[in-house]
């Protein structure tokens, strides 16, 4: 993972008004008790999950899904998806533009988030994070081996780990290089003969009237502040995910060939103006 992203053109700060404000509580009470019941929910079922499945979680990713599709009703943003999501063993990759990928990503298939081990510890976020079964990873090189034979465990066992590999979110008007660091545990041998990797671009249209960026987190923006905008917003955007064939990893030579391929799928999906780095 790199450090935050940041560009040379700062987003607009515009207040919220008491209107905004109104609009925060009459979308932001409804998304926390969604949110509360359904970590209590998943809490209850692991308890019965865990000693009977072990990694295998049969039930509780229904309820991460249907969390993310009542969220995205609360909020009004809008949701399309083009083509298929993957249906045997796999990884996805994605470019990556705010905490709301989570949602977005969830919302039509069950994905297991790959996030920097900092996460873990991040108030609230850090919680749903652990429950629905993210996979944290740390910065230290020396748990490089480690780290490769979790993520053999969790995509044995069935799980679609979802990674991003540009390493931070963006203001959603670009593609950034891809790092080709976590590729290399999909050429571990146990993976290399079996695993597909889809590719998929995400795509946030802002609300009309609104800056293009509306949705992207990024630079030093605060998680606080960017959920108060989005909930505030007096009309809601759009958000498409795009499912791109998935690739053999054992068609690829190496880590930066599949890299390589992956990054230009992702990049040529998105609208033409948002393709530069």
């Amino acid at each position: 993972m790199s450090v935050t992203w940041s560009a040379n053109d700062p987003p607009p700060h515009s207040p919220l008004t008491p209107a905004d404000w109104l609009r925060v509580l009459l979308r932001g009470i409804p998304l926390l008790m969604v949110i509360i019941v359904g970590v209590v929910m998943m809490a209850i079922l692991r308890l019965i999950e865990r000693p009977l499945y072990g990694l295998q979680r049969p039930v509780t990713p229904y309820i991460t899904q249907a969390v993310c599709r009542a969220a995205f009703a609360v909020l009004g943003l809008r949701f399309s998806r083009q083509g298929t999501p993957m249906s045997g063993p796999g990884a996805v990759v994605c470019n990556h533009v705010s905490w709301l990928d989570i949602f977005s990503l969830n919302f039509s298939k069950r994905v297991y988030f790959v996030s920097k081990s900092e996460v873990a510890s991040w108030p609230g976020i850090g919680l749903l994070a652990r429950i629905t079964g993210t996979v944290f990873i740390a910065r230290d090189p020396r748990q490089a081996h480690t780290q490769t034979q979790l993520f053999e465990q969790r995509l044995l066992a069935g799980h679609k780990l979802l990674f991003f590999p540009e390493g931070t979110s963006t203001d959603g008007n670009r593609v950034l290089p891809f790092k080709t660091t976590l590729f290399q545990a999909f050429f571990s041998p146990k993976l290399h003969h079996v695993l597909s990797v889809q590719p998929v671009s995400l795509i946030y249209t802002a609300p009309k009237g609104q800056d293009a960026r509306f949705y992207g987190w990024w630079g030093d923006m605060s998680f606080g502040g960017h959920l108060l905008k989005t909930l505030g917003a007096r009309r809601q955007g759009s958000v498409r995910v795009v499912y791109h064939p998935p690739v053999r990893v054992d068609t690829f030579e190496n880590r930066k060939a599949l890299a390589a391929h992956v990054e230009a799928t992702v990049r040529a999906g998105m609208p033409e103006d948002r393709r530069g780095l």
